[in-house]
């Protein structure tokens, strides 16, 4: 079987590796997206075989971060950093962004040159809009990058979203450095929208997804609920706090087998 079937005729990008599993594609498959190949699709149903609710978890994740979105810009915040931007999926960041505050500023951030080659293509030509090719555990290029290429001004405030990103951040690379650095050089009043996956997620899948992503793009670090607090201990956390996405979203949703924490912080003055 063609590695790359799952992909547009299976031609594979430059840059892209087919034969492993990519986090960005295999969130793309969940979401319902073309944009993947059979390796991502084979780990999504062995996920899927143990969590059959773990398509339901991706979506509850988008909501979360559209509605945190949506939420900063009707608090006047007019740029955004999203770090782990992924392949672009309908709505986007920016065209939320863009809805509340049409003149913000958006950059779309992703260390994967495929995903940025996806993410320039759809993003060219359209004002106020750039993406960058950086890792988020480089964060002086990051910061450099949004600077000087996507005209944020960090002596203003920002949204800066993590969704889907910290659990891929391994513990020898630093997290917390990586999260106090970001601080310091955000302004007083920047939003920090965030997901991080919950070790209380079932153990069944926890399993599956740590023998199949060993050594990719796609392994996860399951955290605690402390240990995701501690990466975030200089924000002022909103109500509810580091809680399950669902808590986000509203009454009555169901628990998923693949647990997520999420989180809507400030800076304080």
């Amino acid at each position: 079987m063609n590695a790359a079937a799952g992909h547009d005729h299976g031609r594979v990008p430059a840059g892209a590796d087919p034969s492993k599993p990519n986090a960005a594609r295999i969130y793309n498959y969940m979401l319902g997206g073309k944009d993947n190949y059979v390796v991502d699709q084979l780990v999504a149903h062995r996920m899927l075989a143990v969590a059959p609710d773990t398509r339901t978890m991706a979506w509850f994740s988008r909501q979360f971060l559209l509605k945190a979105v949506q939420l900063a810009a009707e608090n006047s915040i007019r740029q955004f950093v999203d770090i782990g931007t992924g392949i672009p999926i309908h709505p986007t960041v920016y065209e939320v962004a863009q809805k509340v505050q049409p003149s913000a500023v958006v950059a779309c951030i992703d260390y994967d040159p495929v995903v940025y080659a996806h993410c320039n293509a759809a993003t060219w030509g359209r004002s106020g809009v750039t993406a960058l090719l950086a890792d988020v555990r480089h964060p002086d290029d990051v910061v450099e990058q949004c600077r000087t290429a996507a005209r944020i001004d960090w002596s203003q405030p920002v949204a800066m979203l993590l969704v889907g990103v910290l659990h891929y951040v391994m513990d020898h690379e630093q997290p917390a450095a990586i999260m106090t650095r970001f601080r310091r050089v955000m302004a007083p009043g920047s939003y920090l929208v965030f997901t991080h996956a919950w070790c209380e997620s079932a153990q069944a899948l926890v399993d599956q997804t740590t023998t199949d992503t060993l050594g990719s793009s796609a392994q996860i670090r399951y955290r605690t609920t402390t240990e995701v607090a501690q990466l975030v201990a200089d924000f002022a956390l909103l109500d509810p706090g580091v809680a399950p996405v669902q808590d986000w979203l509203g009454p009555d949703l169901p628990i998923t087998r693949l647990a997520i924490l999420g989180g809507i912080g400030r800076c304080p003055a």
